[in-house]
């Protein structure tokens, strides 16, 4: 049984987006013996890497990963390299196209910090992916067909093997997030 749920926004975000608020809630108002983190990560990957590690060394195990956009994208390289499940929401896959049209300075949505991207840094994140999806039976993939950033048929593809729920509609912003949150505690066992 899961003990502690680990949820990561997405690209420019925050813990303040409606999707971890809304996790946040269900489980603690319906599943007190599980422990839920939506840590606000750097939008420096380096360090939101070093975060999400240390993160997971002082978790009660058995962990689970949830994750949104590039949140899926940390979920499902900590969910293979720990043998955990994970439950990812229109995730970006590897090698992350079309991500360079952040290079440059962008803005966090949420806090409105402003921070640069490089080259490097878009490298370095494109470094820490597995070079082969294998946690299928593990892996819980949400994605609705109208995501306006991300291909959804990739990710399907990508994930081919592992639970796909796919609604077609919605939005990148995965608008019917409430409606699944039943599946999630499901798959999840808590």
């Amino acid at each position: 049984m899961t003990k502690s749920i680990i949820y990561l926004h997405g690209f420019a975000s925050s813990s303040d987006s409606t999707k971890a608020k809304l996790i946040q809630k269900f489980i603690s108002e319906n599943h007190r013996k599980v422990k839920i983190f939506t840590p606000d990560l750097s939008n420096n990957f380096h360090e939101a890497i070093l975060q999400i590690e240390e993160l997971i060394s002082v978790c009660e195990k058995p962990i689970a990963f949830m994750g949104s956009s590039l949140g899926g994208y940390y979920a499902d390289y900590f969910a293979q390299k720990f043998n955990a499940k994970a439950v990812l929401i229109n995730p970006a896959i590897p090698p992350l196209e079309g991500f360079d049209i952040h290079l440059g300075e962008n803005e966090n949505y949420s806090t409105g910090e402003k921070f640069n991207l490089s080259h490097e840094d878009i490298e370095y994140l494109r470094s820490i992916s597995h070079k082969k999806f294998m946690n299928h039976e593990k892996t819980l993939v949400l994605v609705e067909s109208g995501d306006e950033i991300l291909n959804y048929s990739k990710s399907i593809s990508y994930f081919a093997g592992s639970q796909l729920d796919i609604v077609y509609g919605g939005n990148h912003s995965y608008s019917s997030f409430q409606e699944k949150l039943k599946k999630i505690r499901n798959f999840l066992r808590i």
